[in-house]
């Protein structure tokens, strides 16, 4: 029998318009009782083969604010309904519940999860990916993928806060 994880996913993307605009890179911690694994598909290597292949032993998919964009995103983008294949679960309304609103990084500040990047959002996270791009900044692209990186580890985190409050994150 093969070990189930949890999935908390975050995606980038060059905008907020799946008709117009890509996906970056697509963040994926894994996780259950014994292993961590970060799983981050980049550019062209984002696809729907290797997005399945990455969830391929998850149960359930957490995300924030997931339900309105990543998931509707990535179905736009890729073609796939995740929500098809994986229970998912939208930390956003949990925390909703929670009386704790506002963007992800606003809930990470009134909760005290720690963040190593600061001043980075949506906004840059594009400029990194333009500038990894066109002027090839292999830097830009770390950065971006360090920022990414700590969105899905503070997923998994928030749902660690939210857990032990009334209204929990199952």
């Amino acid at each position: 029998m093969q070990l189930q994880f949890h999935a908390y996913l975050d995606i980038e993307t060059t905008g907020l318009c799946s008709f117009n605009d890509e996906i970056t890179v697509i963040g994926i911690y894994l996780a259950n009782d014994s292993a961590n694994t970060l799983i981050q598909l980049v550019g062209i290597d984002a696809t729907k083969a290797n997005l399945l292949r990455a969830l391929r032993f998850v149960d359930t998919i957490y995300t924030y604010n997931g339900s309105r964009f990543d998931l509707p995103f990535i179905n736009s983008s890729l073609g796939v309904d995740l929500g098809e294949y994986f229970h998912h679960r939208d930390l956003m309304y949990d925390c909703w519940r929670n009386s704790l609103y506002g963007g992800f990084k606003a809930v990470e500040r009134q909760l005290g999860i720690g963040r190593r990047l600061r001043g980075i959002g949506g906004a840059e996270a594009v400029t990194l990916w333009w500038r990894y791009q066109v002027d090839h900044d292999k830097k830009a692209l770390d950065l971006l993928l360090e920022y990414n990186k700590e969105d899905v580890v503070n997923l998994m985190a928030l749902r660690g806060r939210l857990e032990g409050m009334r209204c929990t994150a199952r």
